[in-house]
């Protein structure tokens, strides 16, 4: 099994559980969500070991999330608790018409300090893969701080980086830090995955083949680029020079809920990178990954199995769009 490292902040999810504004809601399911903690889930699921640093706060929701991470597998020896600070919390309502509202409480957070006081130095000698997203370095000077000092540290040791942007705006104090801070992070990342509106964004291009170039032209060895319901486009650099490949997205009856489609499709890019998947597999297995995410409301509770994934691409087959 690879070992796979990477950091975020764990929040408590309450949804909502009838449709309606938030306001209006009387009563909620718990969940667990955060980008990086579904990603983690993802990947030891299947098959591959798993390290996820954090940090909760001493109460009761910090308790749950550690327990909740400790029966998934994941390794716990870099989840840390903070005296004082608290553990942050989301509500999200149903919306069977558009993407659902999210409101956080994670201000101040326990993760938010995690890089308050000095914390173990990781060892990235054994460690095959280092995932990081553009969520949690966007907290505070800190965070960014720490997750650059990760990212040296695994391109020092010749660990392979994966780098989701996973735009948050509301997060960064405006959108030129965003972009400059984002794109510089980028620049230490094997592999780039952006959607194909953020990669418009942070790059100014328009068309996935601009905004691979871009990336590649930083430095990166591959970009994979989301492109919704149309699949996913890939341009990597070779012994030969540069490929290309497009793969398009499966076809569903319904989409549920579109929060965590983007982890999914991480998932499967990590553990195809892992297994030596060629790439029209590994956009596959990402592809379809994501689809089963935005088929159930909760961020992670259905991340497949191997045996579950191999289903779905069957079932599947021949349906892409």
């Amino acid at each position: 099994m690879a070992k796979v490292v990477t950091i975020g902040e764990p929040m408590i999810m309450f949804v909502a559980q009838t449709e309606g504004a938030l306001k209006d809601v009387a009563a909620f399911d718990r969940f667990i969500a955060g980008a990086e903690i579904n990603v983690s889930i993802g990947v030891k699921r299947l098959g591959h070991d798993m390290t996820y640093i954090t940090q909760v706060g001493n109460d009761p929701f910090g308790a749950y999330i550690k327990e909740f991470i400790a029966k998934e597998g994941i390794a716990t020896d870099k989840v840390f608790t903070h005296a004082t600070h608290g553990t942050g919390f989301q509500l999200k309502n149903k919306d069977s018409q558009k993407d659902p509202e999210v409101v956080y409480f994670r201000k101040g957070s326990a993760a938010s300090h995690l890089g308050d006081a000095p914390t173990p130095a990781i060892d990235f000698s054994d460690v095959d893969l280092l995932h990081i997203t553009g969520i949690f370095m966007a907290l505070n000077e800190d965070t960014f701080a720490y997750v650059k000092k990760l990212m040296t540290a695994a391109k020092n040791a010749d660990t392979i980086i994966t780098f989701d942007p996973n735009l948050r705006p509301t997060l960064w104090p405006d959108e030129t830090t965003m972009i400059r801070r984002i794109n510089e992070m980028a620049a230490l990342a094997d592999y780039v995955l952006p959607g194909i509106s953020e990669g418009q964004l942070l790059t100014g291009k328009e068309t996935k083949e601009e905004i691979a170039d871009f990336y590649l032209a930083q430095g990166s060895r591959g970009v994979i680029i989301k492109l919704g319901p149309a699949g996913a486009y890939v341009k990597v650099k070779t012994a030969d020079g540069e490929t290309e490949e497009t793969v398009a997205g499966f076809k569903l009856a319904a989409v549920v809920d579109t929060v965590g489609a983007g982890d999914g499709f991480a998932v499967g890019v990590i553990t195809g990178l892992l297994e030596n998947l060629d790439w029209q597999a590994i956009l596959t297995r990402a592809n379809a990954i994501g689809a089963i995410q935005v088929s159930h409301i909760s961020d992670n509770e259905n991340l497949p199995t191997p045996t579950q994934l191999a289903d779905f691409i069957a079932e599947h087959e021949g349906r892409g769009e």
